[in-house]
Parts: structure tokens; C-alpha cells; sequence
């Protein structure tokens, strides 16, 4: 259940907030411009790439590597050469997982990691193979850890981190706000440096500009009728999240908030693209999990039993392509089976800031809704 008091009780959010996620949303833009700025002291920005690399190879744990590969491969548009090597092993530990470059991998191909550990000893040896075959090496990792040293000896180049005291050395990390931005911003860096997106340092300053500008106006002092992200979380507090997305930039963050929804409030969610959402969802928005459906049933105990599980649309958007939209299908498809609907839309601006609104819009609502439902 979602203690909606708490959503307007400032002081008892940040008392819930023991995993420093809300600080992490909040202090977004000044993560990207220490971000930026490392890369910056690291030598990014000095680089003198001899072309573009067949393949970008993107290795790290859990949520902090999906996110940034899905992010930089849509970025980098169709016939992206980003690819995210998925880690094998035991369990969702620093010393069981275990990562391999593929067989074709070398000379031509660039290797990046992106942790916010630097223990995990396959990425140490990751890095040490990647040189054995001439890959070249990236890393944004913390400083002072084996994974750095390991750089070092394989002649690669480390971006130290942008740490905060409160960071967790958890799992969960990966799904913090602002660990995902530390990790994202050094690396679009790098590959503007390289050809592949534009993010050239005018732009990341935007992303921050705009990271800045929603969390005044989603920040845990903003009253829920007034916050977008608090509204959402309210919204969602009983619902199944189905998130549809449209536009370039929608895609990776309704990904991301679906992720962000299961690590974080530990509450599932479905996501998919328009148009082709409206046929992969139909036949669940007139099932059981439809408004709708509901039984009327006299007999039942309205007060004891919980409330049932129903399916809310939440459409995310960007300018869709070519200016031709599916969200009027969308919307016409939700309210004919009494489905409540939530939208976010961005401002307008360049594709980094409208992904970077609706990525943050959607972490805070995961991070309320997190804290509101004690998760």
C-alpha cells in the first residue's frame, strides 16, 4: 500500500530515504557537469581517434550497463555499432560474474566498461584480454580500485567516477539516478569525441541545465498536486504500470522506468513502443487486468480485501518522426476499456535533453513511489 502522506511530508521522505535516492535524483545535473569534467581531466576531449570503430563493446553490472548501452546505442541511431556484453555466472555478485569478448573482437573494436564497483575481477581480466587482442580500453570506474590498476597495466584509459558519499555499494546502486548519470556522461562523451552521437560539451551542459530544472520541480518540497513525479507515483500506487512510448528519446527512458520500477519499488511493470504496443497490449487491457473488470461482487469484504491489480497506460513521448502520431490510437484504445492513462512529454530541445526530462521525471516517480510503499 502507498502511504500517500508521505509524498507531502518532506522530513519523512528523506527519514525513508536511506539509500540516498532521492539526493541522487535531486543532485542529477551537478553529477553530469563532475561527470563531464572528469572525462574532461582524463583526456577525452584531447583524443584523436583514427575513425570510428567497428564495434562498441559495453561491459559492466546489472542495471548501470543496460542502461548505457540502450541509451548510447539509440543515440548513436539505425546501424548502431553499440553492443552490450551480457555478463554470465552464479549470481548478481562482483566475484560470480563473468564477462568474454566475442571470438571476432580486436584491433578495430573499442571496449568500454561501466561500474560503480571496480572489484569485479572478470572485468579486470576483461581488460587485460581486450589488450592481448588491440582493443582499445575505456573504463568509468572508481578510482583506487583493482579494475583501475588493471587499466593501468593494460594501457587503457580510466574516467575516474563521480562519487558522492552516499553512494551504496549495492546492487541497487546501478539503478540510483545519479550513479547511472556518472557513469552515462563520461562515455557519450567519448563517443562524440569519436563520431558516433553528438554530445559536444555545450550539450551535456544543457543535460545538466534541464536535469537542474526538473528537480525543482519535482523535488520532495514540490506538493504532489504541483509535481509531476509525485502525481505519477500516486497514480501508480495500486496500478500495473503499462508504459508506451514514442519518439526516439522515449524508448530507452520507458525502459529505464520499467526497470526502475521493479529494482527500486519492487513493482512490475510492461513497456513497449508505439504503434506496435497498441496489438502487443490489446487483449491485456480487455482482460482481467482492465479497469473493468472488476467483478461485482455483493459478497465480497470491500474493506479487508486488497485492492485488485489494474493495468494504467503511461505514455511517454517525443517528437514522433515525420510529425505522424499513434498516441490519439493509443488514447482511444486505453479510455474504450475504462483504462486510466498518465502522460509525460518533454520540452523541446535536443535529443539528449528531452531523453534526459523524461529519464528524470520517471526516476523520481520510481524513487516516490519506492519510498511511499516502503520498498
Amino acid at each position: 500500500m502507498l502511504d500517500e502522506s508521505l509524498l507531502d511530508t518532506p522530513e519523512g521522505l528523506a527519514e525513508a530515504d536511506r539509500r540516498g535516492l532521492l539526493r541522487g535524483a535531486a543532485e542529477a545535473g551537478a553529477r553530469v557537469r563532475t561527470a563531464a569534467r572528469h572525462a574532461a581531466e582524463a583526456g577525452v576531449g584531447d583524443l584523436k581517434p583514427d575513425g570510428r570503430p567497428r564495434s562498441v563493446l559495453i561491459a559492466g553490472p546489472g542495471a548501470a550497463a543496460t542502461h548505457t548501452a540502450d541509451l548510447l546505442s539509440t543515440l548513436a541511431g539505425p546501424g548502431s555499432p553499440v553492443i552490450r556484453l551480457a555478463p554470465t555466472g552464479v549470481a548478481p555478485a562482483a566475484g560470480a560474474l563473468r564477462w568474454e569478448l566475442p571470438g571476432w573482437a580486436g584491433s578495430v573494436d573499442l571496449l568500454l566498461i561501466a561500474t560503480p564497483d571496480g572489484t569485479e575481477p572478470s572485468l579486470s581480466l576483461l581488460a587485460e584480454q581486450a589488450y592481448r587482442r588491440g582493443c582499445s580500453v575505456v573504463a568509468v570506474a572508481p578510482a583506487r580500485t583493482p579494475l583501475a590498476d588493471a587499466l593501468a597495466a593494460a594501457h587503457g584509459l580510466l574516467v575516474p567516477m563521480a562519487t558522492t558519499p552516499y553512494d551504496q555499494e549495492e546492487p541497487l546502486a546501478a539503478s540510483s539516478p545519479g550513479v547511472f548519470w556518472a557513469l552515462f556522461t563520461p562515455l557519450v562523451a567519448l563517443l562524440d569525441r569519436i563520431g558516433l552521437v553528438n554530445a559536444p560539451p555545450d550539450a551535456l551542459e544543457k543535460v545538466a541545465d534541464r536535469l537542474d530544472g526538473v528537480a525543482e520541480r519535482c523535488g520532495p518540497a514540490i506538493a504532489t498536486y504541483s509535481n509531476p513525479a509525485k502525481t505519477l507515483a500516486a497514480e501508480l500506487a495500486d496500478a500495473l504500470p503499462v508504459v508506451w512510448t514514442e519518439g526516439t528519446s522515449a524508448g530507452p527512458a520507458g525502459r529505464r522506468f520499467a526497470a526502475a520500477l521493479a529494482e527500486l519499488a519492487g513493482r512490475p511493470a510492461l513497456v513497449a513502443e508505439l504503434p506496435e504496443a497498441l496489438a502487443a497490449h490489446s487483449a491485456l487491457l480487455a482482460g482481467p487486468l482492465a479497469a473493468s473488470a472488476d467483478p461485482d461482487d455483493f459478497f465480497r469484504d470491500r474493506v479487508e480485501d486488497p485492492p485488485a491489480l489494474h493495468a494504467r497506460v503511461v505514455l511517454l513521448r517525443d517528437r514522433p518522426i515525420g510529425g505522424i502520431s499513434a498516441a490519439p490510437a493509443a488514447r482511444d484504445l486505453a479510455l474504450s476499456h475504462d483504462t486510466p492513462i498518465s502522460e509525460l512529454e518533454p520540452e523541446e530541445g535536443g535529443d539528449l535533453e528531452t531523453l534526459a526530462e523524461l529519464i528524470a521525471v520517471t526516476d523520481f516517480a520510481a524513487v516516490y513511489l519506492a519510498l511511499a510503499s516502503g520498498a
